[in-house]
C-alpha cells in the first residue's frame, strides 16, 4: 500500500447545484462512493477513506442534498427519492465514471439501497451500514411489534411546521447533540452542530424524512452486496436485519455485530451466515 498524502476538499457540480466534497486515492484508481447519513457529512467516512485510497481506489464521499450549503433546496418535493438518485447517478458522472462501488450508512444506505435496486449495471458492489434492505425495513415496521417501538421517531421527524427543528434547537441544540450518543469527540459534535445551524440547513436535511415514502417497494437485488448490523443499534431491529436476505438474488454476505451472534445465528439461511 502507498501511504496516503491528503484528503481533497473539492466541489462536484449536478443538477445547477455545488456540492462539497471529499477525495482520495489515485485519480484512475476505480471509484468508491461514501453515502453519509442523519446528522452526519461526508467527514464520517475519513477514517474508512483512507486505508480504501491506499488500497488503489479512487474514495469519495459527498456531502449531500441539504447538507452541502450550495445544495440546500427548501420544498419537500425537492428531496423525493428521484431526485437523491439524480444526484448521486450525477457525482459518479462529473467524476467521469459509469460503474462504481457504492458505500452507505443510515439515510445513505437506504439510497444506497435504491441505486443497486435501479441501476444494477452501474453499481459495482454495494454496502450496507445498519440500514437493512427497505423492503424489509418497511415490512417490519408494520408488522414488527419492536420495529415499530424503534421508529416512531420518523412520524416526529416528518410531522409538519418544524417541530423537529424546534426540538432539536432547543437549549443549544442538547436534543441534536444526543443523536450522536457519545461517538464522536465533542469538537466533532460542535461542528456538526455548527454547520447543521446554518439557516435552512435542519430543514432541508429532515426533509429528507418527509419526502420519504414508506409505500413503495423496490424487490431483489442483484449485485454483490455486504449488509453491516449491530444488535447495539436503537433503530433498526433484528427483524429487518434477518430478513433482508430474502431480497437478495446476487452475491450477499451479512456482518453481525452482537454480542451473542448464536441465537441470532440459528435465525438465518445458512448461506447467508456471517
Amino acid at each position: 500500500m502507498k501511504p496516503l498524502n491528503s484528503v481533497e476538499k473539492t466541489v462536484i457540480e449536478v443538477q445547477g447545484y455545488r456540492f462539497s466534497a471529499l477525495a482520495a486515492g489515485p485519480i484512475d484508481g476505480n471509484l468508491v462512493l461514501f453515502l453519509h447519513g442523519f446528522p452526519e457529512f461526508a467527514n464520517a467516512w475519513l477514517d474508512v477513506m483512507r486505508p480504501i485510497a491506499e488500497a488503489g481506489f479512487r474514495a469519495v464521499a459527498v456531502d449531500q442534498r441539504g447538507y452541502s450549503s450550495e445544495a440546500r433546496p427548501q420544498e419537500v418535493k425537492d428531496y423525493m427519492i428521484e431526485h437523491l438518485i439524480s444526484d448521486v447517478q450525477g457525482f459518479v458522472n462529473a467524476l467521469g465514471r459509469r460503474r462504481y462501488h457504492l458505500v452507505g450508512h443510515d439515510w445513505g444506505a437506504l439510497l444506497a439501497w435504491e441505486l443497486a435496486a435501479r441501476h444494477p449495471d452501474r453499481v459495482l458492489s454495494l454496502s450496507a451500514l445498519s440500514t437493512p434492505h427497505p423492503d424489509a425495513f418497511f415490512n417490519a415496521i408494520e408488522a414488527d411489534e419492536d420495529q415499530k417501538q424503534r421508529s416512531r421517531y420518523i412520524a416526529l421527524f416528518r410531522m409538519p411546521g418544524g417541530v423537529a427543528a424546534n426540538l432539536f434547537q432547543a437549549d443549544d441544540y442538547q436534543r441534536l447533540r444526543g443523536v450522536y450518543q457519545g461517538k464522536l469527540s465533542d469538537s466533532a459534535i460542535s461542528e456538526n452542530i455548527r454547520r447543521l445551524a446554518e439557516p435552512g440547513a435542519l430543514t432541508s436535511v429532515l426533509n429528507w424524512y418527509r419526502a420519504l415514502n414508506p409505500d413503495v417497494r423496490i424487490g431483489k437485488i442483484s449485485v454483490p452486496t455486504l449488509y453491516i448490523w449491530g444488535s447495539q443499534d436503537l433503530a433498526l431491529g433484528e427483524t429487518a436485519a434477518i430478513d433482508t436476505a430474502s431480497y437478495m438474488s446476487g452475491p450477499y454476505h451479512l456482518k453481525s455485530l452482537r454480542e451473542d451472534p448464536i441465537g441470532f445465528l440459528r435465525k438465518f439461511p445458512t448461506r447467508c451466515r456471517s
